[in-house]
């Protein structure tokens, strides 16, 4: 039954609907963390004293919650990950508290919440991706992974380049489209200090003005 303006097959169309889990990818659309509860039992949180809090970064703006997202982008940058220290850092700088600065962390996906690799590999697995064979690609890519932790491997709702699916993010670089058989190429040479897949480089892919031929107008 499908939904409908009239009110009692809409009342119908719920009931129908209760109780029935809604599946979800195994990483599900959110970052770790954001269903947690709050701690009811923590002291209200405060502004950290900029005399208190070593601070290695620094960022001026006219209205300082402009700055959450920069703020939080470096502070990653630095910590490798949205650690407590990095966000007590940026609260510091913003003159905002931690909690307000976890908030966004915890609604962005590409902030980390848990400590990452030297390498974040991020595998777009939303529809396009997905039906490009993209489940498989992940799956090849976490055998390569194993256990290690130098690279962090994670699905990703959609990384908005259905061009070349099945895609991956590494390090915040585009490659595709990719083919199961590339994990095992992709996870050697990230831990051999190189480049991964070059030729598969988002930025190196030929545009439709390159392919233009010469003297014909465009």
């Amino acid at each position: 039954m499908s939904p409908s303006s009239d009110s009692g097959q809409g009342f119908e169309y719920r009931q129908e609907l209760a109780g029935r889990e809604i599946p979800r990818s195994r990483e599900g659309s959110r970052s770790p963390g954001w269903d947690e509860p709050a701690d009811l039992e923590k002291d209200p949180a405060g502004i950290p004293d900029p005399a208190l809090i070593d601070v290695p970064i620094a960022l001026r703006y006219p209205e300082r919650h402009s700055a959450a997202l920069p703020a939080l982008a470096a502070a990653q940058r630095h910590h490798r990950w949205c650690s407590p220290q990095a966000i007590l850092q940026a609260a510091c700088v913003m003159r905002v508290t931690p909690g307000y600065l976890t908030s966004v962390a915890t609604f962005y996906d590409m902030f980390e919440l848990e400590p990452a690799g030297e390498h974040v590999v991020y595998v777009c697995t939303n529809i396009s991706c997905s039906l490009r064979g993209a489940d498989e690609l992940y799956d090849a890519l976490e055998a390569e992974v194993g256990d290690q932790r130098d690279i962090t491997l994670r699905h990703f709702e959609c990384l908005g380049a259905c061009d070349i699916a099945p895609m991956v993010s590494v390090d915040q670089i585009y490659y595709g489209p990719l083919e199961r058989s590339d994990a095992k190429r992709l996870v050697g040479e990230l831990r051999e200090g190189r480049e991964p897949l070059p030729e598969l480089r988002l930025a190196l892919r030929a545009t439709a003005a390159s392919e233009i031929p010469e003297g014909t107008k465009q």
